[in-house]
């Protein structure tokens, strides 16, 4: 899972990028306001924590850009202004919740998950494919009630594949979920490759049904 920090104040923002990548999440940073539109532009996000109050622009133009440009992306506005007005706002506009400085990192994680959940997997802490289950909440998947054990990237892959059924999804937005803007710097996606025929190989020797298909010339698709 992919999280954008737009945030300003180098401190918070690295403690939190250190707490969240114990929770397994990927973090990208944006420190001022145009970072943050060339991120949102280029990349998608399964949260982006956005302080409204930046050196170079307020952060409620973020959220109309995410609004206009159509994007997916659960957002938490995270602020020192505690003002009601703002949060209305905020809200209305597009984000997804609110959270005032100063908090603790496990309430921002907390919700964080919640918001994730809320989007791609229906308010739910246990998404089941017929034989397949996956635990959100403990990060496991078992197939026919047995445990299959996944690597960091590989339930990564799972989940993205499963929170976009029956969408075909390119190899380099699968490379850019797995390894955010560094992907751009990579000469190839084998490396996404070899990550998706292991996690085929886990789950066809637990007995899972081949939900995952390849589209030739064009990416993957997982179907249910």
């Amino acid at each position: 899972m992919k999280i954008l920090i737009i945030e300003d104040e180098n401190d918070l923002a690295d403690s939190i990028s250190e707490y969240l990548s114990e929770e397994k999440y990927l973090c990208e940073f944006a420190k001022t306001f145009n970072q943050a539109l060339d991120k949102i532009e280029s990349f998608n996000y399964d949260c982006i924590l956005l302080d409204i109050m930046l050196p170079d622009g307020n952060g409620m133009n973020i959220l109309e850009e995410l609004k206009r440009q159509d994007k997916q992306d659960g957002v938490i506005i995270i602020s020192a202004k505690n003002a009601l007005d703002d949060k209305i706002k905020g809200l209305q506009i597009g984000a997804d919740d609110y959270l005032t400085k100063p908090f603790h990192l496990s309430e921002l994680s907390a919700r964080i998950y919640s918001v994730i959940r809320r989007k791609q997997f229906g308010n739910s802490n246990t998404v089941r494919q017929n034989e397949l289950e996956i635990d959100l909440l403990a990060k496991t998947i078992s197939v026919h009630n047995h445990p299959v054990i996944l690597t960091k990237k590989e339930f990564d892959l799972l989940l993205y594949f499963v929170g976009n059924k029956n969408r075909v999804i390119s190899k380099s937005t699968l490379a850019e979920h797995l390894s955010g803007d560094f992907a751009d710097m990579l000469d190839n996606h084998d490396f996404v490759y070899a990550h998706i025929k292991n996690l085929k190989k886990k789950l066809s020797e637990a007995g899972c049904e081949s939900y995952l298909k390849t589209v030739y010339g064009t990416g993957y698709k997982w179907e249910g």
